[in-house]
């Protein structure tokens, strides 16, 4: 075999468009020796490619890599379309589709394939879709937000559609949409087109270089700049950008500014997570559990009256905001030590390159930047009813609070809003959940169920199927006491609704703070939804020097270790060199109510959907915590969950668990599950007892089988 030696994409591309099979391989791996002596028994005619032989295999392996997103050979191509590696090959041939794609080559294709081999062929990108299908719609959304033109095909809306999709699945082995081609290459279905885009590939592939009518030579570079960076939010994705920035020896800036909440609420450096979110949320929610712990105490030998133990708000408030603003402090001292420009000031664009910048009496600057990172956040959002503004608190506020809130409403049942009625039930107020749908959007519903079965039994009353319609004050807060309110609403049966509480917190949503900061003045796309700002797999936005991060980053997940590991690569990229970019897959995160719920991965529903439900096989267990047992806590609540996809080894695609000390139990199986762990390795492990984890270690019950879940002791 002749040496490669230049235009390796065109000699590559060369090989896979001119030969009827072609196989990339290494003389030495015996799973490309298993793929020759296959064809080889068929008598089927193939090139072959020994990379190890070539000048440049290695180069043309990372290209294979970009192109394809397989690191691996044998790579067996056929008719210029992957079919895959060992494995693939063997399973086509095993299910008689091998000879049949080979010889499609040779005897021409029906009607319906000749649709189907016309739109991959003639179009950059296609997609083969369903109309009514989420994980289709998942998918033109992305390339929709990344501004990436392609044909679409809803088979579910065309006579020959089903005809389509059989010559498809013989084509490629894929039984279901979507199914994406890029440049007459199979990209692959959801899962794949959503982890090209999380590698930093998609956009690679498609060839995008321009979007939304933003060109990038159209705009203007300045002659100078005072920053090579400015971060917009001096949140935790902000921060971490902004100091790996400086790092690499960047000029960095970092604008900061807090408006207050309509109660007033406002304070320093660091962000929603540090001031309002998961610290001060955390502490709480420990507090809470402490206080659980005390009623326990009795039952292993601590001879405490529960009488005397009682709570005092104040304190616990005062504390907790000591110890934030010791964090906002060494967050400054940070910025200081690398050298990083803090500017407790409100930025907002007023032209390419430039900022404006409004401090808090009023002093307006302006600065230029090379690159910006948008790393604004998000508030939360206010229903639009009378007295919502007037009387009613948010997260903002409840963490920061002067007086005990008393008998409470939350109104939500999100994540944000069960954690906060967890905690304050714990406390000892008496908490209402006002819930208009489910708990727990977007979360695994049977475990979401479960949470608030646990809470609605733990005394926490649910308000369903209902939202509120005003808020009226009937007595002011004063001398450290909380005030009055009189809540009405609606039940979606057109029942009312009135009672009266000290204090109603609304944990309906959250809306990017993107709106007053001039992105319209620079063409900067905003999702007119969410205020969301589109980005293509490296956080870029459409006008290419402005980036996005974190919770205002359209489509990305709404976690601080999230925003924090996006604005580090994000800085490395831009200052540094680097490539790699941020994972979105199978990112862990914890839900603190009291019953706290861990996640990795795909939830029940989503399985399902995604890989059918022949496809899915659920392994489940209650389980009664070692701790729980003498102090006669419930048993059959706590309960670990996998979902496994059978037609790949049974791997495990979603982690669920119900019990104590739930992120610390996650945290280590993300690592598992990011390395593609199957039930075997989870049965192959061994666990440490007693603990709640390791049940996941022998989880042998399956949902199909009917049996019930229900748990023993040791």
């Amino acid at each position: 075999m002749a040496p490669i030696v230049t235009n390796l994409e065109e000699i590559v591309e060369g090989y896979i468009s001119k030969n009827n099979v072609m196989i990339f391989s290494k003389s030495y791996c015996p799973f490309c020796t298993k793929v020759k002596n296959l064809f080889d028994s068929l008598s089927v005619k193939y090139e072959v490619l020994e990379l190890d032989h070539a000048e440049n295999g290695e180069d043309v392996q990372k290209y294979l890599i970009e192109k394809t997103g397989q690191k691996t050979v044998p790579m067996t191509f056929i008719k210029g379309e992957l079919l895959g590696g060992c494995d693939d090959t063997m399973k086509a041939n095993a299910e008689n589709r091998l000879l049949r794609l080979v010889g499609s080559a040779q005897n021409g294709v029906s009607a319906a394939g000749g649709v189907a081999e016309a739109a991959i062929k003639d179009n950059n990108v296609v997609v083969f879709s369903k109309s009514f299908c989420p994980f289709c719609t998942k998918v033109k959304d992305l390339l929709d937000s990344l501004h990436v033109k392609y044909e679409v095909l809803e088979l579910d809306q065309r006579d020959d559609g089903s005809d389509i999709q059989a010559y498809l699945v013989e084509k490629t082995g894929q039984k279901t949409v979507p199914m994406t081609f890029i440049k007459g290459t199979r990209l692959g279905g959801c899962d794949d087109t959503l982890k090209a885009h999380a590698e930093g590939r998609l956009l690679d592939m498609a060839g995008a270089t321009e979007s939304n009518g933003i060109d990038a030579s159209a705009i203007l570079d300045l002659d100078s700049y005072q920053y090579d960076l400015v971060v917009i939010g001096g949140g935790s994705g902000g921060l971490a950008a902004s100091k790996e920035a400086a790092t690499l020896g960047a000029r960095v800036a970092v604008l900061d500014y807090v408006c207050p909440t309509p109660l007033g609420a406002t304070w320093g450096l660091g962000g929603t997570c540090v001031n309002v979110g998961c610290i001060p949320k955390k502490l709480m929610h420990q507090a809470a559990l402490l206080g659980e712990a005390a009623k326990n105490m009795k039952h292993f030998g601590w001879e405490v009256k529960e009488e005397n133990v009682t709570h005092n708000w104040q304190a616990m408030v005062s504390n907790i905001q000591d110890y934030i603003k010791s964090l906002n402090w060494g967050y400054r001292v940070a910025l200081q030590d690398k050298n990083v420009k803090y500017l407790n000031a409100y930025g907002e664009f007023i032209d390419h390159h430039r900022l404006k910048t409004t401090t808090k009496r009023g002093k307006v600057t302006e600065i230029t930047a090379k690159h910006v990172i948008l790393a604004t956040g998000g508030r939360p959002r206010y229903p639009d009813i009378p007295g919502a503004k007037e009387f009613c608190i948010t997260s903002d506020d409840i963490f920061s609070l002067p007086y005990p809130p008393k008998k409470t409403l939350i109104i939500g049942a999100s994540y944000i809003a069960l954690e906060c009625g967890g905690f304050l039930h714990g406390l000892g107020y008496d908490v209402s959940v006002m819930v208009r749908s489910i708990f727990l959007r977007g979360f695994d519903q049977d475990m979401a169920g479960q949470v608030g079965e646990y809470m609605e039994n733990e005394g926490v009353k649910f308000v369903k199927k209902c939202v509120p319609t005003q808020v009226e004050k009937i007595a002011d807060p004063q001398d450290g006491e909380p005030g009055l309110f009189k809540v009405t609403g609606k039940y979606t049966n057109g029942d009312d609704f009135s009672d009266q509480f000290n204090t109603i917190l609304l944990a309906i949503g959250r809306d990017a703070c993107t709106d007053k900061i001039g992105l319209d003045k620079v063409g900067v796309t905003v999702n007119s939804k969410n205020l969301k700002v589109p980005t293509d797999d490296r956080e870029r936005s459409n006008v290419p020097y402005v980036h996005a991060i974190g919770d205002i980053n359209d489509g990305k997940l709404e976690l601080t270790p999230v925003a924090i590991q996006a604005g580090r690569l994000l800085a490395q990229r831009l200052f540094g060199g680097a490539s790699d970019v941020c994972d979105y897959v199978n990112v862990p995160t914890t839900v603190f109510t009291p019953l706290e719920y861990g996640a990795i991965g795909f939830s029940e529903e989503d399985a399902v959907k995604f890989f059918g439900e022949d496809n899915i096989e659920i392994y489940h267990q209650k389980l009664w915590p070692l701790e729980w047992t003498i102090a006669h806590r419930p048993e059959n609540v706590c309960y670990a969950k996998l979902i496994c996809n059978k037609a790949n080894k049974n791997r495990v695609v979603g982690f669920h668990y119900l019990g104590p000390n739930a992120g610390e139990v996650t945290q280590g199986y993300a690592i598992a599950m990011k390395l593609g762990a199957t039930k075997k390795h989870f049965d192959e492990t061994v666990g440490i007892h007693p603990t709640c984890s390791e049940t996941f270690t022998t989880l042998a019950i399956t949902k199909s089988s009917g049996q019930s879940a229900d748990g023993g002791g040791c």
